[in-house]
């Protein structure tokens, strides 16, 4: 089993938007039994709380399943829970490095590198622009999928 976990800076915005889309796009690819996907956050400012509302609406939008969820703060075990640790920017990057220590097994990546693009996802909760942010994860989503597939 592949353990994918999708970490942002409050999993309220972001990872959580990863997590669904990419549990949506595993299930259409007939994966679901094969792989693990969550999220998780660097920070501890939202832990416990639900995906954010915009989210919550894009998901929607997109016709997207999603369920209740309490946002939580990654933790060393997650290192050696997880096959792939992706950030959605540089920032949370560093900070999974600070929380995780050394990347050993080279499991930290940002989602945008599976695109072949050292590129930020913008976060929501700032720019209010949840179309832009579900636009780059879905991208970024599709092309995790394609590695997958290929392993």
């Amino acid at each position: 089993m592949t353990k994918i976990l999708f970490v942002c800076h409050s999993n309220i915005c972001r990872s959580p938007m990863a997590e669904f889309v990419m549990k949506d796009l595993v299930k259409k690819a007939g994966l679901e039994e094969q792989v693990k996907i969550a999220s998780a956050a660097t920070s501890r400012e939202e832990i416990g709380n639900d995906v954010h509302p915009g989210t919550k609406q894009k998901l929607r939008e997109m016709d997207i399943p999603f369920t209740k969820r309490h946002a939580r703060q990654i933790t060393k075990a997650d290192y050696k829970e997880y096959d792939y640790i992706i950030g959605m920017d540089h920032y949370n990057l560093r900070n999974m490095k600070r929380i995780l220590g050394e990347d050993s097994e080279q499991k930290i990546s940002l989602l945008y590198q599976f695109v072949g693009v050292d590129k930020d996802i913008a976060d929501p909760w700032y720019t209010g622009n949840f179309d832009e942010t579900y636009k780059d994860v879905e991208i970024g989503c599709k092309a995790l999928l394609k590695e997958l597939k290929e392993k």
